[in-house]
């Protein structure tokens, strides 16, 4: 038994299954298997203070995330005028495809480039640009099988940063926020790009849609411009709403699921964070404070705790609360801005900076096992664990993936 495992195991954090090599697993979307920033295996730290970097590629400027599948992996980058969507050999960083169309770079306060995280879904790979462009791809090979706009197609509104939301696909449908008059949200086939339906007329936010089994019914759920809706998935009925207005409508983080009926959404600018529960009435709010401003990125949940950045890019420190009450447990102002997931017991953290850390997740304070620089420039994009490497990407496109 490692150090890390047995560490773990003393401090009731997981069982010794979270470490087999068997739970290694692909990462096929934004947010991870369960769409919740949750890897489906857990860490197994080196025995040296430092991780090795297996290779470094460069992939293009933006904030793009990867997905990987296996011994490949895809991720989107603005290079020379152009939105690039590559794919790369997961094991070795080498070159396997590329697919690319022209789109601005629009750098508005930040390096800018590409926002959107692509989504696998079988044979297919499906993009989003900042500008509106949705492309299926062939996943094997890069060649597009259709395209749509959101503007030109649906008359969706670009949000002053650029459309972010990665596609979700579900059930042989697409499903995007686009922010239009009577085209807040749209339904495509996924095999074909033809609408299935459109509904609302709310301006798009910048969170990943996502379908979840909300108060014991399928929903879709969105984080728009200034209210959380929840929508039924087959035609697009709204089912719910909540306002949620944030300034400059920058409601970024993708809503969390806390338990069955209970739904976490959090925003920087001073807005902070309320835990909504939903039932056959409605919404109501469980809690709601200042203890967690999520800017951007998306906060995780782990063992009853909930751990975030707290504050806007360039200062946010790492927080836990207590996901009941949403009591602040601790705070650690070493860790500045960028983003987490969680993997078995650990959240695996990359700081706006491109330090790369592993700390334990547990609300009785802040104990960091690893820390180590890996990336030099600014760092915005979501850390992935997929089949025993860690993939961290920087705002100005160099790639570094992790062996554990």
């Amino acid at each position: 038994m490692n150090d890390f495992l047995r560490l773990l195991l003393a401090a009731g954090s997981l069982t010794p299954v979270l470490y087999s090599s068997a739970l290694a697993a692909d990462w096929l979307h934004y947010r991870g298997p369960s769409a919740n920033g949750a890897a489906a295996e857990g860490p197994k730290l080196p025995s040296t203070p430092t991780a090795p970097i297996l290779w470094r590629a460069q992939v293009g400027v933006g904030t793009s995330s990867v997905v990987v599948s296996g011994a490949r992996l895809y991720t989107q980058g603005h290079s020379a005028g152009a939105e690039y969507t590559r794919c790369l050999d997961s094991t070795s960083g080498g070159p396997i495809w590329e697919f690319h169309h022209p789109v601005s770079l629009d750098p508005n306060l930040f390096e800018g480039g590409s926002r959107s995280t692509p989504t696998l879904s079988g044979d297919a790979l499906y993009i989003l640009s900042h500008e509106g462009h949705v492309h299926c791809l062939d996943a094997a090979t890069g060649a597009v099988r259709w395209e749509r706009h959101l503007v030109q197609d649906f008359a969706g509104r670009k949000p002053d940063w650029g459309f972010s939301g990665a596609p979700l696909v579900s059930g042989g449908r697409v499903y995007l926020d686009c922010g239009g008059p009577a085209s807040s949200t749209v339904c495509l086939d996924a095999k074909t790009g033809e609408a299935l339906w459109k509904k609302g007329s709310d301006a798009a936010g910048y969170a990943a849609p996502l379908i979840l089994n909300v108060a014991g019914r399928s929903t879709l759920v969105l984080l728009k411009a200034a209210v959380l809706v929840g929508l039924q998935p087959e035609d697009g009925r709204e089912l719910w709403r909540h306002a949620w207005k944030t300034s400059y409508d920058v409601n970024a983080a993708t809503p969390l699921q806390v338990g069955p009926d209970r739904l976490l959404i959090s925003s920087g600018y001073n807005a902070g964070a309320t835990l909504v529960s939903v039932d056959a009435s409605g919404v109501k709010e469980v809690w709601r404070n200042k203890n967690l401003r999520a800017h951007i990125n998306t906060p995780v949940e782990w063992g009853g705790a909930i751990y975030g950045v707290d504050g806007n890019t360039g200062g946010g420190n790492l927080v836990c609360l207590d996901a009941a009450t949403g009591e602040r447990r601790w705070e650690e102002k070493s860790v500045k801005g960028g983003a987490l997931v969680v993997a078995g017991g650990a959240l695996i953290v990359v700081s706006e900076k491109g330090d790369l850390l592993v700390v334990e997740a547990s609300p009785r304070g802040y104990k960091q096992l690893l820390r180590q620089t890996v990336l030099s420039q600014r760092t915005w994009a979501q850390p992935v664990l997929a089949n025993k490497r860690i993939y961290v990407r920087d705002n100005q496109g160099n790639l570094a993936c992790v062996g554990l």
